[in-house]
C-alpha cells in the first residue's frame, strides 16, 4: 500500500461530506477553529452510539475449504481429509448435518496423528478424541442431546478443543458443548509448526452418515477486545477508501491463549459495518502462538510496519512481556506468521498493552507495568521516550503512575494542540488522563461499562469517537473467562460544532 492516507480525490470527497476542517480532522488530528481555544479531552462528551457482537466460527473472508465447491460423498463412512491446513492451530471445521445414525467427526488429521471431535446422536454422546503413535484416546466426553438435522463444529484454539452444535429450527445458534485443553496438549502440541503441518481439516462419519455443505478454515472470534487504530508514526489514523483500521483481540472459545490477533477495517460511515481483512500469529520459542494486545504503527520514513504486541498466547501465571517486529509485508491483509522478539523496555516487571507514536521527532512508548499476576493482577500505567533520532527500541522511563493497581488501556492520542495519554482504570470505573509527563490532569466523561474497556479515541470529522468493548461473555458455563467482548463505539460532538 501507499504510505499516504488518502489520495487527493477522498480528502476532496471528506471535505465536501463533513466540511474541510472536519476532513483535516479526520487524516490528522484535532484541528482547532481560527480563532477559538483549542480542544481538550475535558471538552469530549461521549455516548454510546454503536454496540455490536462479532461472532464468527470461521472468518467470512478465510474459508479454506467449501464443499459446496468441492462436493463430499453423499454418505461419508471413512474421515476425509481435506488437504488444507491452517497455518496456526486456530481453525474450524463446520458440518451440516442431514442424518446421523452413525457418529459425526470433524478436526484435524494426517500421517497417524488426529484430533478430532465426535458426535454420536444416538447415544446423546459428544467427545474429543486424540490419536498419536496408533493409539486412539478420548480425553473428554460430554452428554448432549440433537434430533433430526443440525449443525456441527469442532474449533482449535492453540491446544484447546471445542466442539459445538446448532440445531436447525431452534434458534439458539451454536452452543459448546465440551472443551478441553490440558488432555490435548499432555498428547500432542498443536502449536509445533511440524505437528500442525501435518494435519488437515478432516470429516466424515463412522456408520450411517449423511452430510451436508462442509466449511473450514481459520477461526473467527467469539467476541473482540483491546482495540487500537492502526496508525502512521506520527500518530494520523491508517484510513483507506472511507475505513478505519484497527487491531484487535479476537476472542477464543476459553482463556487468553485461546484467543488471537486480527485487523479489522471500520466503515467511517457506518461503524457497524466491520470486515476482518488479516489474522496474525508470530513464532517464537519454537511454536506458533495468538499473542495479541498490541499496536501497528507504519513508519512513513523508513516504509516498514512496526508491529508491537503483549505474550498471552502462552500465559501461565508466570509474567508477560511486549515483543515485537518490523516488517514491510503487507499485514494488512492475508494470514501472517511472523517472527519477534522481546522488546527491550525501562522495567524490571512484567508488561503489555503497548502504544507507539513518534511526537516532536521522539519515539513516545506507553505500556502497562504489573508487579503480579498471582494472587492477583496488579497493574499500572507507564510511559518511556526515545532519545531524539534513536528508535522505539532505545527508550528510558519517563514515569508511572503507581498509585493504581487495576490499569492498562494505555493509548497516546493528540486532542487539540496537546498529547496525552489515556488509560482505563477498572476500581475506579474511569478514563484517566495524562500528559506526556505522566501527570494525571483528570478523567474523561464517557460511560465505563464491564470488564476493563480501553479508551481509543480518535477525531472522525466533525466528532470525536471512542472505540472499546465490554466484559459480555460467551459460553462461560462451558468455556470458563476470556470469551468475552462487544465491540463498543461512543461519540462525542466536537466542541463548538453543535
Amino acid at each position: 500500500m501507499a504510505a499516504r492516507d488518502m489520495d487527493r480525490r477522498a480528502v476532496l470527497r471528506h471535505a465536501g461530506a463533513a466540511g474541510a476542517v472536519g476532513a483535516l480532522s479526520a487524516l490528522f488530528g484535532n484541528v482547532p477553529a481560527m480563532g477559538q481555544p483549542s480542544t481538550t479531552p475535558f471538552d469530549l462528551h461521549f455516548a454510546v452510539a454503536h454496540k455490536h457482537r462479532p461472532f464468527d466460527l470461521v472468518a467470512p473472508r478465510f474459508v479454506q475449504y467449501d464443499s459446496a465447491i468441492t462436493p463430499p460423498p453423499a454418505t461419508s463412512t471413512t474421515l476425509v481429509r481435506t488437504g488444507v491446513r491452517p497455518r496456526a492451530p486456530f481453525g474450524s471445521v463446520l458440518v451440516e448435518v442431514q442424518r446421523a445414525e452413525g457418529v459425526v467427526v470433524a478436526g484435524l488429521a494426517g500421517g497417524g496423528t488426529s484430533v478430532l471431535g465426535t458426535l454420536d446422536a444416538a447415544a446423546g454422546k459428544a467427545a474429543i478424541e486424540v490419536t498419536t503413535g496408533g493409539v486412539t484416546t478420548v480425553v473428554k466426553s460430554a452428554d448432549v442431546r440433537v434430533t433430526g438435522a443440525f449443525r456441527f463444529a469442532v474449533v482449535v484454539n492453540e491446544n484447546a478443543v471445542t466442539v459445538l452444535v446448532d440445531t436447525t429450527g431452534a434458534g439458539m445458534g451454536w452452543q459448546p458443548v465440551l472443551t478441553e485443553r490440558d488432555g490435548v496438549r499432555a498428547l500432542v502440541d498443536l502449536r509445533v509448526p511440524a505437528v500442525l503441518g501435518g494435519l488437515d481439516y478432516a470429516y466424515g462419519g463412522r456408520g450411517d452418515v449423511r452430510l451436508g455443505r462442509v466449511r473450514a478454515g481459520y477461526f473467527g472470534q467469539a467476541g473482540v477486545r483491546d482495540p487500537h487504530v492502526v496508525q502512521h508514526a506520527d500518530g494520523r489514523p491508517y484510513i483507506r477508501d472511507g475505513k478505519l483500521y484497527v487491531t484487535m483481540t479476537n476472542a477464543g472459545l476459553g482463556f487468553f491463549q485461546q484467543a488471537h490477533w486480527a485487523v479489522w477495517t471500520i466503515d467511517l460511515a457506518d461503524p457497524a459495518k466491520l470486515e476482518q481483512v488479516a489474522i496474525l500469529f508470530f513464532e517464537r520459542d519454537g511454536v506458533v502462538l495468538g499473542d495479541h494486545a498490541g499496536q501497528i504503527v507504519y513508519d512513513d520514513r523508513t516504509g516498514r510496519f512496526i508491529l508491537l504486541m503483549s505474550s498471552w498466547g502462552d500465559f501461565a501465571f508466570r509474567g508477560v512481556h511486549i515483543r515485537h517486529t518490523a516488517t514491510t509485508a503487507n499485514v494488512l491483509r492475508g494470514v501472517h506468521v511472523l517472527r519477534t522478539e522481546r522488546l527491550p523496555l525501562p522495567t524490571s516487571v512484567s508488561s503489555w498493552d503497548p502504544a507507539l507514536t513518534r511526537v516532536d521527532g521522539r519515539w513516545r512508548l506507553a505500556f502497562v507495568e504489573s508487579e503480579a499476576q498471582q494472587p492477583a493482577f496488579v497493574f499500572h500505567p507507564a510511559l518511556a521516550v526515545a532519545a531524539p533520532g534513536a528508535d522505539y527500541t532505545d527508550t528510558r522511563l519517563v514515569g508511572a503512575d503507581t498509585s493504581v493497581d487495576q490499569t492498562e488501556g494505555t493509548i497516546i492520542q493528540r486532542v487539540g494542540r496537546e498529547w496525552y495519554l489515556f488509560a482505563s482504570d477498572g476500581d475506579a470505573r474511569q478514563y484517566p488522563v495524562y500528559d506526556l509527563a505522566m501527570r494525571k490532569l483528570g478523567t474523561l466523561d464517557a460511560p465505563y461499562g464491564t470488564n476493563i474497556p480501553h479508551p481509543m479515541l480518535l477525531p472522525v470529522g466533525r466528532e470525536w469517537w471512542l472505540i472499546t468493548f465490554d466484559g459480555t461473555q460467551y459460553a462461560e458455563p462451558v468455556l470458563g473467562y476470556g470469551g468475552h467482548g462487544d465491540l463498543i463505539v461512543m461519540r462525542s460532538p466536537a466542541p463548538g460544532r453543535g
